[in-house]
């Protein structure tokens, strides 16, 4: 059971230069992207492609870039709420480490967080690149590619396939990303995990392993989540009302 109370957590934070942050989709709904799995959410319009799908066809390709399409015209544009801004200033006044997300959307970086305090597990939505030689694009530049032509968009390089710089289905967590991740959760002494039902792995591990390196562990999110009993501070309720009393 949660053994501290907000201010206790409050006062923590104010002490540390050592907060690492976990933000899943949760946080992010605020400024209007649907959860994937949540009502009106991708996973319930379009069907999954796999990494071997888009490599193995056009009609693959073609059905990944529609659910990606969809993903994009609720993304873009949106802009970071309470929630996000909460890290920013964290950052701001140095007691933010770093910040490990699930989310796609860049809007922690939007927000403030810079890409040198992040670890993004599932990549970003907002380049894309071949999957043969590299050739970095703005994701709006190949989106709209893509929405003129109909057709799953080529590198201007190299004919190779463009795709988002995310992780898709089939494809493993970069490993990099995966170490950079553990060792935060090794120096943290305050994590805060926000936005997530904490559920899927290996990023559920990561609250459990700051919690075993020492780590005060504390749970913001609207639900319940799978890691409750573990927290020493949990809050439910609304995220971006939340997190600013934190600070």
């Amino acid at each position: 059971m949660p053994a501290m109370d907000l201010q206790d957590l409050r006062k923590r934070i104010a002490e540390s230069k050592l907060v690492v942050g976990f933000t899943g989709a949760g946080i992010s709904t605020e400024s209007g992207i649907p959860d994937y799995r949540g009502d009106g959410g991708i996973w319930t319009q379009y069907r999954v492609v796999t990494i071997q799908e888009f490599l193995a066809s056009d009609e693959g390709r073609r059905e990944y870039w529609k659910r990606k399409e969809a993903l994009w015209d609720d993304a873009h544009g949106a802009e970071p709420n309470e929630g996000h801004m909460t890290f920013a200033r964290l950052h701001e006044r140095d007691n933010l480490l770093g910040l490990i997300t699930q989310n796609i959307d860049g809007l922690h970086q939007k927000a403030g967080v810079p890409d040198s305090r992040m670890v993004e597990l599932h990549g970003t939505g907002l380049r894309c690149t071949c999957l043969d030689c590299g050739f970095p694009s703005p994701t709006e530049d190949t989106m709209a590619e893509w929405k003129e032509s109909g057709e799953p968009p080529e590198c201007p390089e190299c004919g190779g396939w463009m795709k988002p710089a995310t992780i898709s289905f089939g494809q493993s967590l970069n490993e990099v990303d995966l170490q950079k991740a553990a060792d935060l959760c090794g120096k943290a002494d305050v994590f805060i995990a926000v936005g997530s039902s904490l559920t899927v792995q290996p990023a559920a591990s990561f609250p459990v392993l700051a919690r075993r390196n020492g780590a005060l562990l504390a749970i913001v999110n609207r639900n319940e989540t799978a890691l409750d009993d573990l927290a020493d501070v949990l809050l439910q309720g609304e995220i971006g009302s939340i997190l600013p009393s934190l600070i």
